[in-house]
């Protein structure tokens, strides 16, 4: 399916299509500053309570988890069609904010803090996928830029947290206070976003049609580049602060403790913040380019800058932030075409569960490589620990190389490959 042929129905115009987009963007900003609120603190948490690394992966993973149970859970009971978008929205924040905040009547150390986050990425089903069908709405020929958007500003809210840690000072509750709060006001402003024109309802989930991602061989290596693009991005995002955190206070010497926090946290926000900007300029890119063209090249560049970075660790501070700051803008840039390339290769009948199988099992593979990365460090230390991250951009690029071999590819972003 291709939205540069969809033709607006109603026959209304698109004269309010940005204010509604920019405002969509700015409540998922908001609302999604409470995916790492909790992993931004890690570094804080696991000086002041001798936080265990198990338990620190626990609190990226945990909400990646739930996000799955409640992306499936969604799809199966068919809520993002039986519920209307902004109430979804609203109801979703609302209760990711409590979950989040009760956070802060906890002992760091405890495990009920391991299921608030669940819950926590449970909502965000209600959250992002609904933001996506939302944004849809006013698509017309620029479904990479828009997509591309909205994981934009999935992007900039992942990023905030650390922002918020620094502005905090060295109170680790501010962090995750304010993010609570954040997402309360992105609730009650989503229900002044107005739907465009070409809005519909979601095909429902139809569990006899997940082999269809299988069988179809465009479908299937689309898949195969995501899942490629996820085994590297989370855990990247999850873990490049300690990482910073750790070759910062190498290099900086024995007593700069709290200079080295301070830094790693301001680095953080800007390594992952900007990719804000890769994901706006890859969706651009990639519906005049094509959607294999951008992936390919982002993959390739995130794939080198994660094998590069670790032998930079606890040496030249400039270097190394140039570096992870390349790593931030490719490692999310080609994103959203992965779900744009299932938009534009599924049947419509096929279309929400096509997009449901992408995003679960991708989600699915970031509960592996967040808990890798650890071990990793233990036995290789930081200089080879984010190596094996290459592995999946690599191979993806191999499956979207092949994608644009195949005679279907002809369908993506109007006929660039």
């Amino acid at each position: 399916m291709n939205n540069s042929a969809v033709v607006d129905p109603s026959g209304a115009g698109l004269a309010g299509k940005w204010p509604n987009i920019f405002l969509l963007a700015l409540c998922e900003v908001l609302a999604l500053s409470l995916w790492f609120s909790a992993t931004a603190v890690i570094p804080e948490l696991k000086s002041a309570y001798d936080l265990p690394d198990w338990q620190a992966s626990l609190f990226s993973s945990a909400v990646a988890m739930g996000f799955v149970v409640g992306t499936m859970t969604s799809a199966i009971l068919g809520l993002a069609d039986r519920i209307p978008s902004k109430r979804f929205f609203m109801i979703a924040a609302f209760i990711a904010a409590i979950a989040n905040g009760l956070i802060l009547v906890l002992p760091p150390t405890s495990m009920l803090i391991i299921f608030l986050r669940f819950l926590t990425g449970a909502c965000m089903a209600g959250l992002y996928p609904v933001g996506m069908k939302m944004v849809a709405s006013w698509a017309r020929g620029d479904t990479g830029l828009l997509v591309g958007l909205l994981v934009g500003a999935l992007t900039l809210g992942s990023a905030s947290p650390h922002l918020f840690k620094i502005t905090g000072g060295v109170d680790w509750r501010f962090a995750i206070g304010l993010a609570s709060v954040l997402a309360i006001v992105a609730g009650l402003l989503i229900n002044f976003f107005q739907p465009g024109p070409l809005e519909k309802k979601s095909p429902p989930f139809r569990p006899a049609y997940l082999l269809h991602a299988w069988t179809d061989k465009p479908l299937r290596l689309a898949n195969l580049g995501y899942f490629g693009h996820m085994w590297e991005l989370y855990a990247m995002w999850a873990w490049i602060g300690v990482f910073l955190h750790a070759s910062f206070t190498q290099s900086l010497g024995a007593g700069q403790g709290d200079a080295a926090s301070h830094l790693a946290g301001l680095v953080t926000f800007l390594v992952v913040g900007v990719g804000t900007l890769g994901a706006l300029f890859g969706g651009l890119l990639a519906d005049r380019l094509g959607r294999t063209t951008l992936t390919m090249a982002a993959m390739a560049i995130s794939g080198i800058c994660a094998i590069a970075i670790g032998f930079l660790f606890g040496g030249n501070i400039t270097l190394l932030v140039i570096v992870a700051m390349i790593w931030g803008v490719s490692v999310i840039a080609d994103s959203a075409q992965f779900s744009s390339c299932i938009i534009e290769l599924s049947q419509p009948e096929y279309l929400g569960t096509m997009l449901t199988t992408q995003t679960c099992i991708g989600f699915l593979l970031t509960l592996l490589t967040i808990h890798m990365i650890p071990p990793l460090v233990d036995v290789l230390g930081w200089a080879y620990a984010f190596a094996p991250l290459a592995i999946g951009p690599f191979l993806g690029v191999i499956a979207m190389a092949r994608l644009r071999q195949h005679p279907d590819a002809t369908r993506l972003a109007g006929g660039n490959r």
